[in-house]
C-alpha cells in the first residue's frame, strides 16, 4: 500500500519535472486572442500572412520549443517561414538530428547495426502544412493553431510529442493566404465576407496547379520545399492539407484508393495504412464523426507531381487530407447514402449546421494522431525509411523486374493460348487442361513457366540511364536533369568519352543511376506510366484517375536518353549543386556574312527574341542548308552580320549556353523574315491557370506580352493593337453558355457567372466579362481576315469551328440511324497521357521537332479535315500515323485515334490560325511541344523573302 502511494507520487513529480524542464525558458505565451482580437476558427474571421509571421516571431521570442527560419522567397517576393517545433534539449542538437535524418533517408554506406542505431538516437521529424490551396482556408488557420497549442500546452502527450518529435510547420502559399484572407476580411460587414469571386490567382502564375509542380519544380515555393525534403531535413512523415471534404463528411483522411504506383516500396503504401488508422481510430475516440477514406474520395498514391504524392517516391509516407469548413458557417446536407456504416466510413456523421471551429479542432486530431504515430513508432520511422533507401539501392545494382498490367496481360494471353476447350479436373499446379478457362486456370495457380515470362532479360528494370551530351538540345536536357536534382537524385557528369554496352558517349553526359534511395522517382522520370485499366465492370465507363495517369517526363520534355540494363561504370564525377551548362561557342570566320542558329534548341527563341529587341535582323531558312561542313535542317535560324552582332552572340553563348556557326556567305534560297510582334495572352477574371502557366512561359523565353481581358476582346480593332493572340484551354467556348473545359484558377472567371462590378475594386472591373461566339468570336474573325495570327489550345480550338472551317471532330461514331455522336467514354477515354503523333516538320510551325513527337493528350480534341480542306488553306501538321500511340499513361480505345490530326493550320484571309488539340505547354512541363508555342506566335507574323 505505502509502496504503491509512493510510486504514484514519484510518478507525480517525474511528470512536473518533465513539464517543468519542457516550458523552463519560456515566458507567458500570447494566445491567439490576446494577439488578434480573435481565436482560430471563429465564426467570420481570418487571419492573414503578415499577422502569421508577427505571431509566430512573437512565440518564437517566447518559447523555447519554437524556432523560425526562412527557407525560400515566394514567386511575388515573400519570405516563407518555416517552424521548427521540438524540445527545448533537442533544439540543441538539431543539426545532429538533421543529420541522422539525412543519412538514413539516403541509406549510403550504413550497415543495419549502424541504421539501428542511428534511429534509436536519432527524432522522427514530420512536416505538417497549410495554406496550399489558399482558397482552402481551413489549412492555414488550423496550422496556426497547432503551433500555438505546440508551444503553449504541457499536458502528458504534448510533452512526449516535444520529446520524441521534430515538427516542421510551414505555411506554403504566403502569397494566397494574404490575398485571400484580406479579400474575405474586406467587407466591414460579417454577413457579406466570402472567399468567392477573387480576382486573380492565389499564385502568381499557376493557382491550384501549385500542387501540381513537385516533380517539374517550376516555382520558387516549390523549390524552397523540396529542398526541405529532398536536401535538407528528409521527414519521414509530410502531411498535406486540403479543403475538399466529400459531400455529407466532414473530411477524407487516408488509406488512398488504389492503384498505388508499382515504384512504391511496400513500405510506402503500408506507412500511410499504419498513420491513416491511427487519424481515423482517434476520430472515433474523441466522438468526432463524418470521417471516410480509399473509396470516399478519388485520391490515390499512382500520379508523382503534389506536395504529397511525390514524397512516396522518396520512401516517406506521403498524407492528405480533405477537410469541410469555412469561417462563413456551412451546412452538412441529409444524404441518406451516406448514413450507413461501412469499412470505408465507420463512423457516419449526421446533417447539422457546422462552424469553423469544428473543423480546427478535427485538423488538430489529425495532426495529434499523426505527432502521436511519429512518437510511439519513432525508431521504426527512423529505420523504415533507411530500409526502403537500401531495398532501392539494392533494386538498382542488380537484376530486377517491377510488375505492370502490360506484362501480365501477355503472361494471361499465354495462359488463354495454352488453355484447350475440353473438360476435366486437375490439381493445382498442372498445365492448363480441357474445360479450364483461363480464369479457372488462375484461380487454381498454373507452372511456373508462365512466371518465367515476367523474367525476360529485355524486360529487367536499368541500371542507369545515359543522356547524351552531343544530342540537339542539350539545354533542355539540362533542365531536366536540374529538376531531378532539385528532387533529390543523385547526377553524374562524364569527365571524358566513354563507351557502355558498345556504344560510344562524349565527355559532358550525364548519367543517372538507379542504385540510389530514391531509385521509384528516378524510374517514374524515364519510365513509361502503364496504368491499369480501371473498369468498373463489363462494358462499364473507365474510373478517372486522380491527375495525369501517363506523365513520363523524359518523353515530355523530349530528352533523348538510353535505358542500360546492365552494371556500367566510367569515367564520371558527381554533380555538385544544380547543373550549369557549359558556355556556347560562336564558331567565327574572317569577315562573316552571318551566323546559324539551330531551331532544334528551345532555348534560340531566346537569342530570336534578344536579337530582335536589339534591332538585328533574324531569318528562319525555309530548305536545309549545308555549311562548314555540317549539314543544317529546315528552319535554321540565320542572323546577318553586322558591327552589334558579334559581341551580342557572345553574350548569348555564355549567358545562355547557344552556340553560334559562322558562315562566310549570305545563304540562298528561300526564308522567313521575322519581327517583333505585339503578342496579346487571353485571361480571364480570376484567373486561367493554362494562361498562367503560359505567362510564366512567356516571362521565362523573354518574349514580350501582354495579358488580354474579354472586354478588349470585344472592343475591336484587336489588328490595331496585336499582331498575335493566344489563347490556351479554356479561353474560347465551344458555344455561348456552355463552360469550357480546363482553365481553373484561384476562384472566379470561367464562361459563367461573373461578380456585380460594384463589388469587387475597381482595377479589376475591367477584366469582368467572358468571350462569347455572338460578340468575340466575329471580332476575333475579322483580326485574322487583316492578316492576324491565332493561335488556339485545347478547347479553344472550338473556335475553327465557329470561324466556319473545314474541319470536324474526329472522335465520332456513327448511330444505326445514320446520325453522330461523340465517342462514349465506355469507347474512348484518354486521361493525361502521352501519346506520339508524326509531325511535318518541313511546316514552319513545327521547325526543330522530330517527323515523331511525344504529346501531352487529356482528352483533347482530334480533328479530321474534310475534302475541301487543302483548297480551302487548311493543312494537317502533326497527326496519329498508329493505331497505338500510347507511350506513357492509359488510353482506353486509342485505336479510334488513327489517322485524327492533332495540330492543323487554316489561313483565314490575310491572317493564320493554328489548332493545337494536345495541351503543348502542359504545366510548363512538355518543353517537346514547346517549339509549336514559339513557332506559331512568329510563323503567322514572319514575311517570305527570297535570300540573295
Amino acid at each position: 500500500m505505502n509502496s504503491n502511494r509512493i510510486l504514484r507520487q514519484t510518478c507525480v513529480v517525474v511528470i512536473l519535472l518533465v513539464s517543468s524542464a519542457t516550458g523552463l525558458a519560456q515566458t507567458k505565451i500570447t494566445s491567439p486572442k490576446e494577439q488578434l482580437g480573435f481565436n482560430f476558427g471563429d465564426d467570420y474571421q481570418l487571419a492573414n500572412y503578415v499577422q502569421l509571421v508577427e505571431y509566430w516571431k512573437k512565440l518564437s521570442q517566447q518559447s523555447d520549443r519554437m524556432k523560425l527560419v526562412e527557407i525560400g522567397k515566394t514567386a511575388e517576393g515573400r519570405t516563407m517561414l518555416m517552424a521548427i517545433i521540438t524540445a527545448p534539449e533537442n533544439h540543441k542538437k538539431l543539426d545532429r538530428y538533421k543529420e541522422i535524418s539525412r543519412r538514413l533517408a539516403t541509406a549510403e554506406g550504413l550497415t543495419d547495426d549502424q541504421a539501428h542505431a542511428l534511429a534509436a538516437e536519432g527524432k522522427a521529424v514530420v512536416w505538417i502544412d497549410g495554406g496550399l490551396h489558399a482558397t482552402e482556408v481551413l489549412g492555414a488557420q488550423q496550422l496556426m493553431e497547432l503551433v500555438y497549442q505546440m508551444v503553449s500546452m504541457n499536458d502528458p502527450e504534448t510533452v512526449r510529442l516535444l520529446k520524441d518529435v521534430i515538427l516542421l510547420a510551414t505555411c506554403v502559399n504566403p502569397d494566397g493566404l494574404d490575398l485571400v484572407s484580406n479579400w474575405y476580411m474586406r467587407e466591414s460587414d460579417p454577413l457579406k465576407r466570402s472567399t468567392a469571386g477573387l480576382p486573380r490567382l492565389y499564385q502568381k502564375y499557376i493557382g491550384h496547379d501549385n500542387n501540381r509542380d513537385f516533380y517539374m519544380v517550376n516555382q520558387p515555393e516549390t523549390e524552397a520545399i523540396n529542398r526541405i525534403f529532398y536536401h535538407e531535413w528528409f521527414p519521414q512523415i509530410v502531411y498535406n492539407h486540403h479543403q475538399t471534404g466529400p459531400v455529407g463528411t466532414v473530411l477524407f483522411a487516408p488509406p488512398f484508393r488504389d492503384p498505388f504506383n508499382y515504384y512504391h516500396d511496400p513500405l510506402v503504401p503500408l506507412g500511410i495504412d499504419l498513420v491513416g488508422a491511427a487519424m481515423h481510430n482517434r476520430f472515433a475516440v474523441e466522438g468526432k464523426p463524418g470521417a471516410t477514406t480509399r473509396s470516399g474520395a478519388p485520391y490515390s498514391t499512382w500520379w508523382n507531381g503534389g506536395l504529397r504524392s511525390t514524397t512516396g517516391f522518396h520512401n516517406m509516407i506521403g498524407l492528405l487530407t480533405e477537410s469541410i469548413g469555412n469561417p462563413t458557417p456551412i451546412e452538412i446536407p441529409f444524404l441518406p447514402g451516406k448514413l450507413l456504416p461501412r469499412a470505408d466510413q465507420a463512423y457516419p456523421i449526421t446533417p447539422q449546421t457546422w462552424h469553423f471551429r469544428q473543423s480546427i479542432d478535427y485538423s488538430i486530431s489529425a495532426n495529434r494522431a499523426v505527432l502521436d504515430v511519429a512518437s510511439k513508432h519513432r525508431e521504426d520511422l527512423l529505420f523504415n525509411i533507411y530500409r526502403m533507401g537500401k531495398n532501392s539501392i539494392e533494386r538498382g545494382n542488380r537484376d530486377n523486374w517491377t510488375i505492370h498490367p502490360k506484362v501480365l496481360a501477355e503472361v494471361n494471353a499465354a495462359i488463354a493460348k495454352d488453355t484447350p476447350p475440353s473438360s476435366g479436373a486437375r490439381r493445382a499446379g498442372e498445365a492448363p487442361e480441357a474445360g479450364d478457362s483461363p480464369q479457372a486456370a488462375q484461380q487454381r495457380g498454373v507452372p511456373v513457366k508462365y512466371f518465367e515470362l515476367l523474367r525476360k532479360p529485355e524486360n529487367r528494370d536499368p541500371r542507369g540511364y545515359i543522356i547524351p551530351s552531343d544530342q540537339a538540345d542539350f539545354l533542355t536536357a539540362t533542365k531536366f536533369v536540374n529538376a531531378l536534382i532539385k528532387n533529390g537524385i543523385t547526377i553524374h557528369r562524364a569527365t571524358s568519352a566513354f563507351q557502355v554496352a558498345g556504344k560510344s558517349y562524349p565527355a559532358g553526359s550525364y548519367v543517372v543511376k538507379t542504385a540510389q534511395a530514391f531509385r521509384p522517382h528516378v524510374l517514374d522520370m524515364f519510365e513509361p506510366q502503364d496504368h491499369p485499366d480501371d473498369i468498373p465492370y463489363p462494358g462499364g465507363p473507365p474510373t478517372p484517375p486522380y491527375d495525369s495517369a501517363g506523365y513520363t517526363l523524359a518523353f515530355q520534355m523530349g530528352v533523348a536518353f538510353d535505358r542500360v540494363l546492365d552494371g556500367f561504370e566510367g569515367p564520371f564525377e558527381k554533380v555538385v549543386g544544380l547543373a550549369k551548362p557549359a558556355p556556347g561557342t560562336v564558331n567565327n570566320v574572317a569577315n562573316p556574312a552571318g551566323f546559324l542558329l539551330s531551331h532544334q534548341v528551345n532555348d534560340s527563341i531566346i537569342a530570336v527574341n534578344r536579337l530582335l529587341a536589339g534591332g538585328e535582323e533574324v531569318y528562319w531558312l525555309k530548305q536545309p542548308l549545308n555549311a562548314n561542313g555540317k549539314s543544317y535542317g529546315a528552319g535554321t535560324i540565320y542572323i546577318p552580320s553586322k558591327a552589334s552582332t558579334l559581341p551580342r552572340l557572345q553574350k548569348l553563348a555564355a549567358e545562355v549556353g547557344l552556340s553560334f556557326d559562322a558562315i562566310a556567305s549570305r545563304p540562298a534560297g528561300e526564308a522567313y523574315k521575322l519581327r517583333s510582334l505585339r503578342i496579346g495572352l487571353w485571361d480571364r477574371y480570376g484567373g486561367s491557370m493554362p494562361s498562367g502557366w503560359v505567362r510564366w512561359l512567356l516571362e521565362q523565353y523573354e518574349f514580350p506580352f501582354t495579358v488580354v481581358y474579354p472586354p478588349t476582346l470585344d472592343a475591336g480593332d484587336l489588328a490595331g493593337k496585336f499582331d498575335v493572340l493566344v489563347f490556351v484551354d479554356g479561353g474560347i467556348p465551344v458555344r455561348d453558355g456552355r463552360l469550357g473545359a480546363g482553365g481553373g484558377g484561384g476562384g472566379g472567371g470561367g464562361f459563367g457567372a461573373q461578380p456585380d462590378p460594384e463589388s469587387i475594386p475597381a482595377e479589376f472591373r475591367g477584366r469582368l466579362g467572358n468571350v462569347t461566339v455572338a460578340n468575340t468570336v466575329p471580332q476575333l474573325r475579322q483580326f485574322l481576315e487583316a492578316g492576324g495570327s491565332i493561335l488556339t489550345i485545347g478547347s479553344s480550338t472550338s473556335f475553327a469551328y465557329n470561324a466556319g472551317l473545314p474541319i470536324a471532330n474526329a472522335l465520332m461514331e456513327k448511330q444505326p440511324d445514320g446520325s453522330e455522336r461523340v465517342l462514349p467514354r465506355e469507347k474512348f477515354y484518354v486521361p493525361g497521357s502521352i501519346l506520339q503523333v508524326r509531325v511535318d516538320n518541313t511546316n514552319p510551325l513545327a521547325f526543330g521537332l522530330s517527323e515523331k513527337l511525344d504529346v501531352f493528350f487529356d482528352n483533347s480534341p482530334v480533328f479530321r479535315l474534310k475534302p475541301e480542306a487543302s483548297i480551302k488553306g487548311v493543312k494537317p501538321v502533326a497527326w496519329f500515323d498508329s493505331d497505338k500511340p500510347l507511350r506513357s499513361g492509359w488510353a482506353w480505345g486509342q485505336k479510334y485515334l488513327q489517322d485524327g490530326v492533332a495540330v492543323a493550320e487554316a489561313r483565314v484571309g490575310k491572317g493564320k490560325l493554328f489548332m493545337f488539340g494536345p495541351e503543348i505547354t502542359f504545366r510548363a512541363q512538355p518543353h517537346g511541344t514547346f517549339k509549336f508555342l514559339f513557332n506559331g506566335i512568329y510563323y503567322g507574323g514572319a514575311e517570305a523573302v527570297s535570300l540573295k
